[in-house]
């Protein structure tokens, strides 16, 4: 790849972050290249399962990213093909005794007074909801705002509908930077020239930041889905326990698992999740499997029996205190981020497209950016 014409950013990474923000971007008029050393949906996108979901987000940033995401994603439900798969299923959330009933209902009190619909169910309310769900859940919330996508493809589609020019097979190996900062990156096969570059490399984005000087702590975190047969709709929403909640709020480094389980279009059941930071290793954890298919029988007797046809896994890129960075970083001008989603990245990746394309034209963002500040770990964030 020879050094190319300027653009007016470069976006390092194709999987549904760095999409949303090409398709966004170009929308308001950038030119826009998008960058990564693999294929489209290569990394955390394509072994997602493509959650799109507020009802496990307690009042705060996140949660204000979720809501703002859930609206684009029905406005990008009209607009980008049907293989998106896009399905507002809505989530059932089980509580197994009064106590996590109690501590469901708290948290759904301070999610409503930001604007999430949380519908308390009782035990006959979710027979209805759930036919096939195993007795014992004392009740429930349902959130009608959770959603599905088919996340390789609306990645792909995102960035079909963007325009953007794209460049598969090319690992950044340099940030280009000069006296006013940033103004390109370096491939294998050349150069891409532009004013502003953006880190939506996902897992590997310590990685991209580390390339332009500057450090973003950046972890991966392993996890696990099964895939069955495909059934008849046995289960018709998002379903989970509550303990799932605190799975996604945990620090811990060690396995943790608990159920959510979903049907799809086609038929299969899918069975997440799981959580542990063991770095890359891409090793099969048989515990992990084993932990989540009882669990998921335990939640859906009907599923015991279910054969499982595949499994799969993907790193979620975690930062420490559970918030993206979304953003420019003020010790690089010109370097933005967009990474350290966990495992929200594709439920949250249309904020983050127009979060970042409202910075790059200098427009007023719709949510304020601070909670999101790259440098947020950095002792010296002015360095």
């Amino acid at each position: 790849m020879p050094k190319r014409h300027p653009l007016d950013v470069v976006i390092i990474g194709a999987g549904v972050v760095g999409a949303a923000i090409a398709y966004y971007a170009a929308r308001s008029g950038l030119s826009v290249a998008v960058v990564d050393r693999g294929p489209v949906a290569g990394g955390t996108t394509g072994a997602g399962e493509g959650n799109l979901l507020v009802s496990d987000k307690e009042a705060g940033p996140e949660l204000d990213l979720a809501l703002l995401s859930a609206g684009l994603w029905r406005e990008l439900a009209a607009v980008l093909p049907q293989e998106i798969e896009y399905e507002a299923k809505g989530g059932l959330v089980v509580a197994q005794d009064e106590a996590s009933l109690g501590a469901l209902r708290d948290f759904a009190e301070g999610q409503r007074a930001v604007g999430v619909e949380a519908l308390e169910a009782g035990v006959r309310d979710l027979r209805e909801l759930e036919p096939h769900l195993a007795p014992g859940p004392v009740g429930g919330f349902l959130y009608p705002q959770d959603a599905q996508v088919q996340p390789a493809q609306a990645a792909a589609r995102l960035l079909a509908a963007s325009g953007a020019s794209v460049y598969l097979g090319e690992e950044v190996t340099g940030i280009l930077t000069g006296p006013g900062g940033v103004r390109g990156v370096r491939t294998r096969g050349g150069e891409l020239l532009a004013p502003a570059v953006v880190n939506a490399a996902g897992t590997w984005g310590g990685r991209i930041a580390e390339l332009a000087g500057v450090s973003l702590p950046v972890l991966p975190r392993r996890g696990f889905v099964l895939v069955t047969e495909p059934l008849p709709r046995v289960v018709r929403h998002k379903v989970y326990a509550a303990d799932y909640i605190a799975d996604v709020a945990s620090g811990s480094a060690a396995l943790q698992s608990s159920a959510v389980v979903e049907g799809t279009p086609a038929g299969p059941v899918l069975i997440g999740a799981t959580r542990e930071r063991v770095g890359f290793d891409r090793s099969l954890s048989v515990e992990a499997l084993r932990r989540l298919a009882a669990q998921a029988a335990a939640l859906f007797p009907v599923l015991a029996d279910a054969r499982i046809l595949r499994t799969y896994h993907g790193f979620r890129p975690y930062l420490p205190d559970h918030l993206p960075a979304i953003g420019p970083d003020p010790r690089v001008p010109g370097l933005l981020h967009a990474c350290g989603h966990e495992g929200a990245g594709i439920g949250l990746a249309p904020a983050t497209g127009v979060l970042i394309a409202a910075t790059l034209t200098g427009a007023e963002p719709p949510l304020p950016l601070s909670p999101f500040h790259p440098a947020r770990f950095d002792r010296d964030p002015a360095r």
